[in-house]
């Protein structure tokens, strides 16, 4: 940032600061809002300087009203004014009204002219205000208001043009100086950079400041404030909050803060976060809630909450300086004064001293860091393809370039345009531009690489992350490098340092750590510049060149990079990795064996970055004891004829031993494979590279032979690797992930075959005349108003590995289409698949309508059941006495192939069935002989209720709040993934699981695939994750539970509770409750109002996205796993929320529990869902979602009540100490009627909801 000094005005601040939290003013915009002014009173009257000012002839008529930056010109009254009604309210700090007072936003009024008077008199305004009220003892301030402008210089504004701007770094630089210079003219205290959106317009603004404190050589206090969108955590331009501190940090203000967008509710997070990571005092001005124009205000928050939430943020250590933004009024400024009068400052943390960069997410170089891999390949020196593709202007696949680096595991991309034949300059900014529009790219820091310093500098103003730029020197002098660096600072810019000075480059060990130790010494105290943000480059020589002055080059690179890390505190070390091998290029064994040694060794030296082709990096270990051996002694210098020997040794290596390691399975000259062994082992292994080439090869031998048929290909080869998988399954040395990969390959060889086969099929018809029937068909859908279908699919895939054809029908699927399409495809079997209660019911109706259609009854088609609401039991008493033919419940994935097998073989059909219905009928005779529990009346049920004492505690908020967004990052913290190994037929508790002797190694693949796939759904941001959370009074009448809409108390629904009705045991002389939820609600009778919490969550939101892309691929198994690990985050969002309840929007459990605890479920209060134990009755999720407007977060309800998408949940919060969960479990005819008669519903409906609580 600036030299200048700081102002003795910094001085007082910080004195200030360190005894007492500071109060900012409010909303200027909402007070001259409640002026209502006219266009007239915005020109100054009738006869205002501005009465008939228009814009240029043959533009459309001009409206002033809303240029609220010209009322300091003509109406000044009102603005001073407004400054002292902040000013009487408490404000130490105001702001000037020059939020929008930059040649930018003042284009759009055709008045750019008046930036300087509209600054100045603003400036003055407001310091005759603060004059008027300051005292020694309080003393006020003046902040310059610097606004955003309304274009950005990191967005688009052309959706079909990612690489297009609306406004550049150089015009927003003009614009913001022109503004600071005029307001220090006006004589502001404090220069205030806010409500920032785009990361680069606050650089671009912070670089203007900068310039204009060297101008008149003094530095004022610099306040800078991010604007986080929504509940995603990211500012507009896509920055996360850490990321957005990394990339401004460098100006070193007073302070660093949030405000506008959110109210404090949902800005807490954020707020906390920033108070954790900064080492500057923290500003915090949030809006007055959500906005409602049905306010005076426009917002939704009486000074009474907004002061609340912030005096909460007070008392945890959060802030320093608290006010308000849009919707806040001097009374909302003077409640929030009030309750900071007593509360201490926050503490300034001592941060440990370490590199900070950013793209839009944060990468953090500590000590420990491991080494960070730098992405070569977009760069026009080193890769000829990248240069190819920037000189033919193809941008599209030259970014697919940078993507790919990303995806291959590159920290951080270098990026080099400096090429003989491309205008670099203009090269170097569009591509930046238009990589700034891929957040999967964007979310890593930039490496801005070129020998031409205007390059690297116009790419420094087209990043907004914090990036590396390599590099500067001291070749040009001390002078150059000097002014290079401050400039770099200025841009917020960590550096590289080449070890090169005017002599020339270093390439001794003596020559690198003088330039490096002279590069140091010079930039900290000249520049005071960060050593964090110091890297240097001792150069990368190649080594093996066959000239004796180079076989010491690696050992002095590996020499200097350790006194490095040990001589210049906090300084990191970089280098250009693939320099070392140059001599053996066109040999990439050599290459990446010198590489994986070099590293080994430079690392171990303190090695920090580098600059290399991951694919050409090795495992040390690897490396045989020769050639180990041998480049060792090249790159340790370690015997003379060290460069010989790996001349002889380099030149028998052929190849990538890599890809000869993968291809060994496919023999050679020498071991030949045959065609059906390579299908057995990729069906094995998973491995799809060359299936389609072998099922090819296989089809045509089959073709030769007498009689081939291109089905004998899948009966033959791919059957019997199939029966290899199956043996291996069934022996317990394969498992379920690894079956569903083996069904990715047969399903891609089939796919190839289906053309041959169906060819033949209608050569066969016409010769014929008849249509064949498949062997062994089996249809399967989920039923109507579920939409869960995971486990449906997995048995889907467990089935066509078996060679049975399966008829996929989906998810929500009515009876009628079901028995429609069972009878187009002629199929053998229908299998039904549901997750929710209501589920059973249906599939009850498809058996019974199975029953009333002769053409099920007279083929015997039988049914198949299963789901995890489904059981043996259940299947026999409740279901198979509708329909005569076969019902049969499958208890998992694993078992439908004996089922089916045993209803497809005729030798074995009529025993199984035979047997199955004498089981059955076993079931159906113990279910009705079963004694059960004893039950008591709903009456002397409700008279053991739970007996409580009630304080509650009022949430922060009253309503709904909505959560758009969230950063999957934050929930995949609160995973909870033991169900996930359920979901695969893999049992047992996570972590502990991973170790299991049995599914162990199963069970690590799985989840190492599971975190790739997570990693990629977060990487990729397609996958949405909403929410709404809404608090409401409430209170209790026996079993009920009646919510307001408000405080006004109007009823908005009641939640008709049921309660357990089961005898419960004495326990030392004292009874156990008969628990219902409404005993954790204060009673309507106590006159104690009570509070109830709503929530429904997804991160199911595009998840369709993803299941379709795999549907084409015929990828089953992403497709399984993309629907289990959104299952999985759905329910940790619902995990994430409750901790955000509990901690903050509700706030009555303040301690931070593990992910294990919460697990557990060691937190205070409850969030029971409809549909599982406490609750199980599902209709109340109407009402939830109406009251919570779940629409719009893309949440709906089926007929039957389950949830789209199908990753979500949906519930209540229940806060008091003593609340649980439990189990309703049966219950009996009387509360069936009690409810029916409170719910003024009939019975037969209420029993077809609680089908399967009913004794």
């Amino acid at each position: 940032m600036s030299l200048s000094l700081p102002s003795e005005t910094e001085a007082k601040l910080i004195k200030i600061l360190s005894n007492r939290i500071m109060i900012m003013d409010g909303a200027t915009g909402t007070m001259i809002q409640k002026h209502k002014l006219t266009e007239e009173d915005y020109r100054g009257g009738k006869a205002g300087k501005y009465i008939s000012f228009s814009a240029p002839k043959g533009e459309r008529e001009l409206f002033l009203k809303g240029n609220n930056e010209l009322l300091s010109l003509t109406q000044p009254k009102i603005i001073k004014k407004i400054h002292e009604d902040y000013l009487m309210a408490g404000a130490d700090i105001i702001e000037t009204n020059t939020f929008g007072a930059n040649s930018i936003a003042q284009d759009d009024y055709y008045m750019p002219q008046l930036v300087h008077e509209m600054n100045f008199e603003s400036a003055r305004l407001a310091k005759e205000a603060a004059k008027k009220f300051s005292s020694p003892e309080k003393p006020r301030f003046v902040a310059g208001a610097i606004g955003p402008t309304p274009k950005t210089a990191s967005i688009s504004p052309d959706v079909n043009d990612p690489g297009a701007r609306n406004v550049n770094f150089d015009q927003l630089v003009k614009s913001y100086k022109e503004q600071t210079k005029s307001l220090i003219d006006g004589g502001v205290d404090i220069i205030l950079v806010e409500t920032v959106f785009d990361t680069l317009n606050c650089k671009a603004a912070l670089f203007a400041v900068g310039q204009i404190f060297d101008e008149i050589s003094q530095r004022l206090p610099l306040m800078i404030s991010g604007t986080v969108t929504d509940a995603s955590g990211r500012i507009l331009s896509g920055q996360t909050v850490n990321a957005f501190w990394n990339s401004i940090r460098h100006a070193k203000p007073l302070t660093i803060g949030l405000n506008c967008a959110l109210g404090a509710a949902l800005m807490r997070p954020y707020a906390e976060e920033l108070s954790k990571i900064a080492d500057t005092h923290i500003c915090i001005y949030p809006n007055a809630g959500l906005p409602n124009p049905m306010s005076d205000t426009g917002f939704d928050e009486e000074p009474n909450d907004t002061s609340t939430l912030l005096k909460e943020f007070a008392d945890s250590g959060f802030i320093n300086i608290a006010g308000g933004c849009c919707g806040t009024t001097p009374d909302h400024i003077k409640a929030i004064a009030h309750e900071m009068k007593n509360v201490s400052p926050r503490a300034l943390p001592k941060q440990d001293i370490f590199t900070k960069l950013s793209g839009l997410e944060p990468l953090n170089i500590r000590e420990d860091t491991l080494f960070i891999n730098v992405g070569e390949r977009t760069n026009v020196t080193g890769s000829k393809a990248f240069a190819r593709l920037i000189i033919e202007e193809k941008f599209e696949e030259a970014v697919s370039v940078a993507r790919q680096q990303v995806e291959n595991g590159a920290q951080v991309i270098d990026i080099n345009m400096d090429e003989g034949m491309l205008d670099s300059l203009n090269a170097m900014k569009h591509f930046l531009n238009l990589i700034a529009s891929e957040p999967d790219i964007a979310r890593i820091p930039i490496m801005i690489d070129s020998s031409k310093w205007e390059v690297i500098e116009a790419g420094l103003k087209c990043v907004q992350g914090k990036a590396i730029v390599n590099s500067i020197s001291l070749k040009e002098g001390e002078q150059a490098f000097l002014k290079h660096a401050h400039l770099c600072r200025n841009f917020g810019a960590a550096v590289i340092v080449m070890a090169f000075d005017e002599k020339g480059q270093a390439d001794t060990y003596e020559r690198k750590i003088e330039i490096c130790k002279r590069a140091y010494d010079t930039l900290l105290n000249k520049l005071n510049f960060p050593p964090e943000d110091i890297i240097f480059d001792p150069n990368i020589f190649a080594v093996a060149t066959g000239i004796e002055e180079h076989n010491n080059y690696a050992v002095d690179f590996i020499n200097a990079t350790k006194w490095i890390k040990n001589n210049l505190p906090y300084a990191k070390i970089s280098g250009g990795v693939s320099n070392v091998s140059f001599s053996f290029r066109g040999n990439d064994e050599a290459r990446e064996a010198i590489h994986t040694v070099f590293l080994h060794h430079a690392i171990k030296a303190g090695l920090t970055m580098g600059i290399v082709n991951a694919g050409m990096i090795g495992l040390y270990d690897d490396l045989s004891e020769d050639l180990k051996e041998a480049v060792e002694d090249v790159i340790l210098n370690r015997r003379p004829d060290a460069t010989e020997r790996m001349i002889d040794i380099a030149g028998t290596l052929k190849g990538s031993k890599k890809e000869n390691l993968k291809l060994n399975w496919r023999g050679d000259e020498n071991t030949p494979m045959t065609v059906e062994k390579k299908i057995e082992y990729a069906l094995v292994h998973g491995i799809t590279d060359f299936i389609v080439e072998d099922t090819e090869e296989a089809r045509l031998k089959i073709m030769r032979s007498k009689n081939g048929r291109p089905i004998n290909v899948i009966e033959g080869p791919l059957m019997d690797g199939m029966n290899v998988v199956g043996d291996l399954f069934g022996q317990g040395k394969m498992f379920l992930p690894q079956v569903v990969k083996s069904a990715r390959v047969m399903k891609q060889a089939v796919a190839h075959l289906v053309p041959y086969i169906e060819k033949e099929k209608e050569e066969d018809e016409k010769r014929t005349g008849i249509k064949a029937k498949p062997k062994g068909k089996m249809l399967i859908a989920t039923v109507k108003g579920d939409v869960h279908d995971i486990g449906k699919n997995i048995v889907s895939v467990v089935l066509q590995c078996n060679n049975f054809e399966v008829v996929n029908m989906g998810v929500m699927v009515p009876c009628a289409e079901i028995l429609a399409k069972a009878k187009e495809e002629n199929v053998d079997i229908i299998g039904l698949s549901g997750l929710i209660t209501p589920s059973l019911e249906e599939m009850t109706n498809v058996a019974s309508e199975m029953q009333r259609d002769p053409y099920f009854k007279e083929n015997n088609i039988p049914l198949l059941i299963g789901g995890a609401t489904t059981s043996r039991a259940h299947t026999a008493v409740k279901i198979s006495g509708y329909y005569d033919g076969p019902v049969i419940h499958v208890s998992d994935a694993s078992r439908s192939v004996s089922v089916m097998q045993s209803l497809m073989d005729p030798k074995q059909k009529m025993e199984y069935i035979v047997n199955l219905s004498k089981d059955y009928e076993n079931v159906r005779q113990m279910h009705l002989k079963k004694k059960g529990a004893s039950f008591i009346s709903i009456d002397d049920a409700r008279k053991n209720k739970l007996k409580l004492t009630f304080k509650p505690k009022k949430p922060k908020y009253i309503g709904r709040r909505v959560f758009k967004n969230i950063d999957l990052n934050l929930i995949k913290e609160y995973i909870d993934w033991s169900p996930f190994f359920q979901t695969w037929d893999l049992h047992g508790k996570y972590p502990n699981i991973l170790k299991d002797s049995v599914v162990g190694k199963s069970a690590t693949d799985l989840f190492t695939e599971a975190q790739k796939m997570l990693n990629k759904l977060i990487n990729e941001k397609k996958l949405k994750a909403n929410g709404v959370v809404g608090f409401y009074p409430a209170n209790s009448i026996n079993d009920d539970i009646q919510i307001f809409k408000d405080e006004s108390m109007e009823l908005a629904f009641t939640y008709f509770c049921l309660r357990q009705q089961t005898k419960k045991p004495v326990i030392k002389g004292n009874q156990n409750p008969n628990l219902c939820l409404a005993d954790f609600i204060s009673p309507k009778k106590n006159n104690v109002t009570d509070y109830i919490g709503l929530f429904a969550v997804t991160s199911g939101i595009n998840a369709n996205v993803y299941e379709d892309m795999f549907i084409k691929a015929d990828d089953d198994y992403s497709g399984i796993m993309v629907k289990a690990i959104t299952d999985r985050l759905a329910e940790a969002f619902a995990e994430y929320m409750h901790d955000r309840v509990r901690q903050d929007l509700w706030g009555y459990q303040t301690e931070q529990l593990s992910n294990e605890d919460m697990i557990k479920e060691k937190y205070q209060g409850i969030r029971p869902a409809p549909g599982y134990p406490a609750c199980p009755e599902h209709t109340v999720k109407k009402d939830i979602f109406a009251l919570l407007q779940a629409k719009e977060i893309g949440m709906e309800l089926t007929e039957s009540m389950s949830m789209i998408p199908a990753s979500s949940v949906s519930g209540f919060y229940f806060a008091h100490p003593e609340a649980k969960y439990f189990s309703v479990d049966k219950i009996d005819e009387d509360q069936i009627n009690d409810m029916a008669t409170r719910r003024s519903i009939s019975k037969e409906h209420l029993k077809k909801w609680l089908a399967s609580s009913l004794r």
